[in-house]
């Protein structure tokens, strides 16, 4: 491997200030040559050869191949490529890959527009992508890249499901599914906001009743809940956010005795508003309902009906439930309970029943209001030292009938007066002597939908038999490619099932015509397991190997605090049942996947909108003769200025392309992560990146200066400190000045404070303001008119530029190859350095301030124990740098010591 290559230095303008451009464009062709893979690791190399070193796997969330990279990009890749630099430098064999979550919608959509397949528009991003990536200087192991819609991955993607399919956990049921209108395709549950609406179309999401694919996430929620705790490199408001959507919830499954039919089971988590149960609601697809709905066309038609998802639509069925036990715990079949079918009860979440207690439940109330309008809701539960409001919906108060409550039931019992939970407690207890109830806990997450009647992703690996049901795809067909598509494919409806070619099939089982599985899977499917497959990319028996797994769990995982539901919990769900799967053992993590999360804030841009309206302002709107003071041309008025998210609607987006054309990728680099603490949001302002530039010009002018210092070895006065020390490459036994030890000390509280700041603390603004600082005391010491060896600025420096190589690696190389030639020589790339192991040196001298009947005469250096002696003593040393008995009128009558100044009084 030549690592020592001769590039002449290009980097300066015609007005003597560096080309920042030119310079890194140097860089990136030395590091692509030195590089065995042509990639921007010139020691790459030496990652194979040496076993001894430990891995570290640092990972950034994979983009969607839009074709454009946006500042969010650049913020999370950033970071991900300070770290993975930084560890390099620390001695670790680094992880550090990139690739494509290529299939979905907006693809599928973009080639539908343009007439062309999905593939060809998904390649082009990608190359296009992939080049803006090396523009600012991202370090990515491209021999690692996956695609999630090539063959290649997706049958892998294929075999995790049919892993899935043989342990049960995937299967196919008629389920209430949300549909986009406008898409035409279902979504999962966690795709819809809080509105209703889909989170990519924006439609109004509606209820139907399909055969739909799920995965059985809910097999796993104990765990996933349980193992959050396990998660300390995690932030709370994340693993909040997963406790949440997981929902644990303990209470009760109760039996409700339905006339003419077996009893409905409910869960509850308030099983002490049993006695104010005025009806039941029921899923459309209920076994009851399914039933009911073959003699009743009426009904039929409401279950096939298409409903909003807070709709508080119901259907009044012929039949009656009973409270199972009466206040006397009595069992009791008074069937006066009205029983609904009603799209607002998910299906698949605990029975597919609602115990409804207008008086206690929001939701209830408003559906007893529309369908039982004369009806006054029921309460049992009150406040202790308050008014009723209706519905009362806290768990907290006593359970109380009408002798309190106007809205209550005539007697209560045994359980007027209980607490709540003490009438949980006695209701479950007296529900089980009966065998109509049991205390139980159950999880809010229901079981993963992963159809998708679209095109774009990832065939489901299933062949549907009339004699056989469906079969998996045998393992030697997979993967199941996604045929080539036509324009008139995609029209209304499933894509693929328009397809004969692709349909028609025969069973792998018995031989007989079948049609195969034409829904695709959730783009989630996916990313649910890459970064498993970045660690074993071209293996052709397994997704991953047994060695290769070996680097699981990732080090450090960084991504938007968007995905902190879909892909996190994904994730660890797919993470946990490859290791019960016997894919990798996961036993030391408990099986999770990410040890390190880190959610980065949100990109955004500077806003101009009108003072008297607010409407938003094109660029060509503005008057920039003064950069700084903008007007609005139509008016002349000063505009108003805010800081928003980047969308086009707001003409506020910054393109990084332009900015590293015209600063560098160096200075980008450094501004994005100098402008904010990571998890906060990032007011992008270019304007204040100059400040950057100026600072990285500095740098390279210093190395130039300090090249051309007289060698020197510094002063040799008073007291020294002595230790054996690496300074420049030469070990040598270091006797520092006083302001060398500053110096010395200064650098090295730099370097650790840096390192602790890349990581610790993952607080990379400061890692910025340290550099600047570290540059400036080298800066001081150049300029300065006390003696420094040289030896010792020369370390110095190298220290910042190896400590800069992680952020800036172009403008470090550049500093690196200037204070390290002599006479034409190639350098070795800084990137065959270690990071500085230095620790401060503790002086034996100290600085003293001398101070002669209240003034300032001079400065001392001397031992520190110095203070501790006799006063004629002190005096005595103080007269070998000071004419003592110039200032003091008479004898001394005492002397002040402090451990930075002596004062002496006559």
């Amino acid at each position: 491997m030549n690592k020592r290559l001769n590039f002449v230095r290009t980097i300066r303008t015609s007005n003597g200030r560096i080309d920042f451009s030119k310079l890194e464009a140097k860089w990136v062709a030395k590091w692509k040559q030195q590089s065995p893979d042509g990639s921007l690791h010139p020691t790459k190399h030496l990652d194979n050869h040496d076993t001894s070193k430990k891995t570290f796997y640092s990972l950034s969330m994979f983009p969607y191949p839009s074709g454009v990279l946006h500042m969010g990009h650049l913020r999370v890749y950033t970071i991900s490529d300070v770290v993975a630099r930084f560890k390099r430098l620390r001695g670790y064999k680094v992880i550090h890959p990139m690739g494509w979550d290529a299939f979905g919608l907006p693809a599928e959509n973009a080639a539908i527009e343009r007439g062309i397949d999905p593939s060809e528009w998904t390649e082009t991003n990608i190359a296009k992508m992939k080049s803006q990536m090396s523009n600012f200087l991202a370090d990515f192991d491209w021999d690692r890249e996956v695609n999630t819609s090539s063959p290649e991955y997706y049958k892998w993607t294929q075999k995790i499901f049919l892993m899935l399919f043989e342990k049960g956990l995937a299967y196919r049921q008629e389920a209430e599914i949300n549909w986009d209108p406008v898409d035409m395709t279902v979504l999962a549950n966690e795709q819809v906001d809080s509105e209703g609406k889909s989170w990519r179309s924006g439609a109004i999401v509606e209820k139907k009743l399909l055969r739909q694919w799920f995965i059985g996430i809910t097999k796993y929620a104990n765990e996933l809940n349980r193992d959050l705790e396990t998660l300390d490199g995690w932030p709370e408001k994340v693993k909040l956010m997963q406790r949440n959507w997981i929902g644990e919830s303990h209470g009760a499954e109760i039996s409700f005795p339905i006339e003419g039919y077996s009893n409905v089971e409910v869960f509850t988590s308030r099983p002490d508003t049993l006695f104010s149960v005025q009806f039941l609601a029921l899923a459309l697809n209920h076994p009851i309902v399914t039933e009911l709905a073959k003699q009743d066309g009426e009904l039929a038609k409401f279950i096939n009906g298409t409903y909003e998802l807070n709709s508080k639509a119901g259907y009044k069925l012929p039949i009656k439930a009973s409270i199972p036990i009466d206040v006397n715990n009595n069992k009791s079949e008074k069937y006066d309970i009205p029983i609904y079918a009603a799209p607002y009860v998910i299906g698949s979440y605990g029975h597919g029943a609602v115990m409804g207690c207008p008086g206690h439940d929001d939701r209830d109330f408003e559906f007893w209001k529309l369908h039982e309008p004369t009806k006054q809701a029921i309460q049992v539960v009150a406040p202790t030292k308050q008014d009723v409001t209706n519905p009362y919906t806290e768990k907290a108060g006593t359970l109380q009938d009408s002798s309190v409550l106007p809205t209550g039931i005539a007697d209560l019992g045994n359980y007027r007066g209980k607490s709540v939970k003490e009438a949980m407690k006695l209701i479950v207890k007296n529900l089980e002597g009966h065998s109509l109830g049991k205390p139980t806990t159950n999880y809010r997450i229901r079981d993963w939908l992963i159809s998708r009647q679209r095109y774009w992703g990832a065939p489901i690996p299933i062949i549907h038999c009339d004699d056989c049901g469906p079969v998996a795809v045998p393992d030697e067909q997979l993967p199941v490619v996604l045929p080539p598509t036509e324009g008139k494919h995609f029209g209304k409806g499933n894509p693929l099932a328009n397809i004969d070619s692709f349909v028609n099939c025969e069973c792998p089982s018995c031989g007989k015509p079948s049609k195969r599985e034409t829904d695709t899977m959730d783009t989630f499917m996916d990313s649910s397991w890459y970064f498993f497959r970045y660690l074993d990319p071209n293996n052709q028996k397994l997704p991953i190997g047994k060695e290769a797994s070996k680097d699981m769990p990732v080090d450090l995982y960084i991504g938007g605090v968007e995905h902190a539901i879909l892909h996190l919990l994904y994730s660890r769900f797919i993470s946990k049942f490859l290791n019960d799967y016997g894919l990798w053992n996961g036993e030391q993590c408990k099986s999770e996947p990410f040890s390190k999360l880190i959610t980065q804030g949100m990109v955004h841009g500077k806003t101009f909108s009108d003072p008297d309206n607010g409407r938003f302002l094109k660029p060509d709107e503005l008057d920039y003769s003064d950069p700084a003071n903008p007007v609005v041309k139509s008016m002349g008025k000063t505009p108003l200025v805010t800081y928003e998210k980047m969308s086009k609607s707001k003409y506020n987006g910054a393109d990084p392309g332009e900015c590293i054309a015209k600063y560098g990728a160096d200075a980008t680099r450094a501004h994005m992560l100098f402008s904010a603490p990571i998890s906060d949001v990032l007011n992008w302002n270019e304007e204040q990146i100059s400040g950057i530039d100026r600072w990285l010009n500095r740098v390279v002018q210093l190395g130039e200066t300090i090249k051309e210092l007289p060698v020197h070895d510094g002063a040799k006065q008073g007291t020294l400190s002595q230790h054996e020390l690496e300074l420049n490459g030469k070990v040598q036994l270091a006797e520092f000045n006083h302001n060398e030890l500053t110096l010395y000390n200064d650098v090295s509280g730099y370097v650790s404070r840096i390192a602790k700041s890349i990581e610790i603390d993952f607080s990379f603004n400061t890692i910025i303001s340290d550099m600047m600082k570290m540059s400036n005391a080298i800066g001081d010491a150049v300029k300065s008119d006390s003696e420094y060896s040289t030896d010792l600025i020369v370390d110095s420096y190298k220290k910042l530029l190896i400590c800069m190589s992680s952020v800036t690696p172009a403008t470090a190389e550049e500093g690196w190859e200037i204070i390290n030639s002599s006479n034409g020589s190639e350098v070795e790339s800084i990137f065959y350095q270690s990071y500085p192991e230095c620790q401060p040196i503790e002086s034996t001298t100290q600085q003293y301030n001398i101070f002669i009947n209240g003034k300032m005469r001079g400065v001392l250096v001397s031992t520190k124990d110095l203070i501790t002696q006799p006063h004629s003593q002190i005096i005595d040393e103080i007269s070998k740098e000071i004419n003592v008995t110039e200032f003091i009128q008479g004898p001394v009558k005492k002397v002040i010591t402090k451990p930075w100044m002596i004062s002496i009084v006559s």
